[in-house]
């Protein structure tokens, strides 16, 4: 869903609006990308033949068959959980975009990684590019191993963060915990996560929509969008424009983990989400679309390169 990629303006400019006679003011803001990690854990099971009598088989035969079909979101969790801890790791591609509208000019960045992910050791590492709205590209590589990362931007050095830290979390987002996440979410109230099956999947949901923030602000998944804006609304109030989050209206978020009806395994997880920001009598317009795909098993090794501790 994870959760969990935020991207900060990468290149300033400005639009101008004059607020009197309708052309503007001055305003600046600037994107950075950010990307995502993933943890899982398994639980086999295991069969065994029943060599009495048929007529007695038959019995625990059809009690474990119920209790082993998942039916509510709960159920497909905990089989994804064990699903994806069925190997050693995972192989994900995750293609983003993040940006701003003010009066029809819009200022984006994209992005585009390769995740890997082990899980004995635990261990994390993605490779990816930032591509700013004027076409200029940025590498940005991340790794994360015992609870610290270290990331790479452009022809920087490294630099190391605790992984919990907000700003590393939301630049490392791991797509098997959105699992944990959706957890989370039921927590709250079941009733904000819905399922539907189709087409040879399973999909668990939650979503928000036109509502302002202080409606809704208290739930787990809406805390997560927020703190993905966070960056963004620094930069804005940097710039002079005033923010004032009790005014903010969240017109749009979605949250979806897919799941393979049959394995159970991650196949997406995306995360769409446009908040509208008053200003001078309009609104500015932030809007991030982050979408993870399965790619399949993983079973090399990640290390930290040479030099780096």
């Amino acid at each position: 869903m994870f959760a969990y990629f935020s991207c900060i303006i990468q290149r300033t400019y400005q639009m101008v609006r004059r607020a009197k006679n309708g052309h503007g003011m001055n305003i600046r803001f600037r994107f950075v990308a950010l990307v995502f990690p993933f943890s899982f854990s398994l639980i086999a099971c295991s069969t065994q033949e029943n060599q009495a009598d048929p007529a007695e088989s038959k019995i625990p035969e059809v009690k474990k068959e119920q209790i082993s079909e998942p039916k509510t979101p709960e159920d497909f969790l905990d089989r994804a959980e064990e699903a994806m801890g069925g190997e050693k790791g995972w192989m994900f591609r995750v293609k983003g975009n993040e940006g701003l509208v003010l009066q029809g000019q819009e200022n984006t960045a994209s992005y585009k990684a390769t995740v890997k992910r082990t899980q004995e050791p635990e261990a994390f590492h993605s490779q990816g590019t930032i591509t700013t709205s004027k076409g200029k590209n940025k590498p940005e590589e991340i790794f994360v191993i015992g609870g610290t990362a270290y990331i790479r931007e452009g022809g920087e050095g490294w630099k190391q963060s605790p992984l919990s830290d907000p700003e590393t979390k939301n630049k490392v987002e791991d797509p098997v915990m959105a699992i944990e996440a959706f957890r989370q979410y039921l927590k709250g109230s079941a009733d904000d996560v819905t399922l539907a099956k189709r087409d040879g999947e399973v999909q668990l949901q939650v979503g928000v929509s036109s509502k302002k923030l202080p409606e809704v602000q208290d739930r787990a998944f809406v805390e997560k969008a927020v703190r993905e804006m966070e960056p963004t609304l620094e930069q804005l109030k940097k710039a002079g424009v005033p923010v004032n989050k009790t005014q903010l209206t969240l017109s749009r978020l979605e949250e979806t983990l897919v799941l393979d009806a049959k394995t159970h395994q991650i196949k997406t997880h995306q995360l769409k989400i446009s908040f509208l920001i008053p200003y001078g009598g309009q609104s500015i317009t932030y809007k991030q679309d982050v979408k993870e795909e399965m790619q399949g098993v993983f079973d090399g090794a990640i290390k930290l390169p040479a030099g780096v501790n």
